[in-house]
């Protein structure tokens, strides 16, 4: 875990309020991003947007349009597109790494859905939360009342990884597929180190049932990009499993497999209409939003 100033200690009251301010200020330099850009729209499809006017409710008013425009829009959602959104966080051991950055993944991926969670709320959309390893671990479920952030975020700061080794991503998708009632918007955040095949089985599978499926795939930076030299020992934080290697001499093929690995998520996740946003604990945060904007324009 990070340390008492990266916001993420359970023990103080305080560090909730410090990831509220970590999130708006990653929803800030996101929305700033949107004033030179020419996308529109965020988790959901409007099916109208009209000028506000006298009379209409506030609360409907698209902030979104309006850091964008410097006008009031009002947004018409179409029923069917109202979903329940869920922030789905891989507890597993391998998410505790970093090698020379300030985040572990698991950090970086708190932060993000944060931030996620704040734009989403700002939205007036529904979000809830769901921690997997092995199992499902635990869950809040949606809401878009005034206070789902903070109960959000409180949950966020007590969460921490399964020290004990593996994670089950497949097993722990099918459980949560049979606790969703209704049409639900699912936003994964994991490293998806294990083989591909039931991955992308239990990903289809939520597609299948209906539900809108979003993949972050966040690893390390040192995991994308193999920075090491010489003779170096590798250690898998799961199986406990140790190698030693000639970095020098493995750094290309392994930048390939990586590569690979990625690609074959990434096809498989667009094959079925799943959006799949890779990522690393190197790239800012309003990027990665960015990221995210973009995977969801595209299926619209």
């Amino acid at each position: 875990m990070v340390a008492v100033e990266q916001y993420l200690k359970p023990e103080l009251a305080s560090q909730i309020k410090r990831l509220d301010l970590r999130a708006k200020m990653i929803v800030r330099g996101f929305l700033q991003g949107l004033h030179a850009s020419p996308l529109h729209g965020f988790s959901v499809q409007f099916s109208e947007h009209r000028r506000y006017t006298m009379g209409d409710d506030p609360k409907n008013i698209d902030w979104l349009a309006y850091a964008k425009t410097d006008r009031y829009y009002i947004k018409k959602f179409e029923a069917e597109t109202n979903l329940a959104g869920y922030i789905v966080m891989d507890l597993s051991q391998s998410m505790d790494y970093t090698y020379r950055q300030q985040l572990t993944k698991f950090d970086y991926s708190i932060c993000l859905s944060a931030a996620l969670a704040y734009l989403m709320l700002m939205q007036q959309d529904s979000v809830g939360l769901v921690t997997f390893d092995k199992k499902i671990r635990s869950s809040v479920p949606p809401r878009s009342r005034r206070g789902q952030l903070a109960t959000i975020l409180s949950q966020m700061t007590k969460l921490h990884v399964n020290s004990s080794g593996e994670t089950d991503l497949h097993a722990s998708l099918f459980q949560l597929a049979s606790m969703l009632r209704h049409r639900s918007l699912i936003m994964l955040f994991s490293d998806l180190l294990a083989d591909p095949a039931p991955t992308l089985q239990s990903l289809r599978m939520l597609r299948g049932g209906g539900h809108d499926v979003i993949v972050f795939h966040i690893l390390d930076e040192a995991e994308v990009t193999f920075p090491f030299t010489g003779v170096v020992q590798l250690n898998d934080p799961e199986s406990r499993q140790k190698l030693t290697v000639n970095a020098d001499e493995i750094g290309d093929d392994y930048r390939n497999k990586i590569q690979a690995f990625r690609s074959e998520l990434e096809t498989g996740c667009m094959q079925s209409r799943i959006d799949y946003v890779p990522l690393h604990t190197a790239m800012p945060y309003d990027k990665a939003l960015m990221e995210y904007l973009l995977s969801r324009r595209s299926r619209f």
